[in-house]
């Protein structure tokens, strides 16, 4: 089992910019995809960005610019930094790690971000 903790959400004010962190339990990294998930109220969970074991990274189109994933396997944690914060992108931001090898998955519990003046 691998608990992942999620830290960095809070209240942010339209055009800043917020890192969110998400520490493992156990160094998994290298051989899982470390995916941060949005699911803004009243609609599903989206993937907003993903980076494999191997380093892949994927982001989707709305977030492309703006949202930029990391991860330190030594410290067992993945970031992902957001700048230019919008009101659109208020949201629960949840991160995930599934298993590049196994059908192994984890969520963690998901800090709110919330961009309001």
């Amino acid at each position: 089992q691998v608990q992942l903790v999620e830290s960095g959400g809070g209240l942010v004010q339209p055009g800043g910019s917020l890192r969110l962190s998400c520490t493992a339990s156990r160094n998994i990294f290298s051989v899982y995809t470390m995916g941060w998930y949005r699911q803004a109220p009243g609609k599903q969970r989206d993937v907003v960005a993903s980076i494999s074991g191997g380093g892949s990274i994927n982001y989707a189109d709305s977030v492309k610019g703006g949202f930029s994933i990391s991860r330190d396997n030594a410290r067992k944690t993945g970031n992902l930094q957001i700048r230019s914060l919008k009101t659109a992108h208020t949201a629960v931001y949840y991160c995930n790690a599934r298993g590049d090898y196994s059908i192994a998955t984890y969520w963690g519990k998901g800090p709110t971000v919330t961009v309001s003046s």
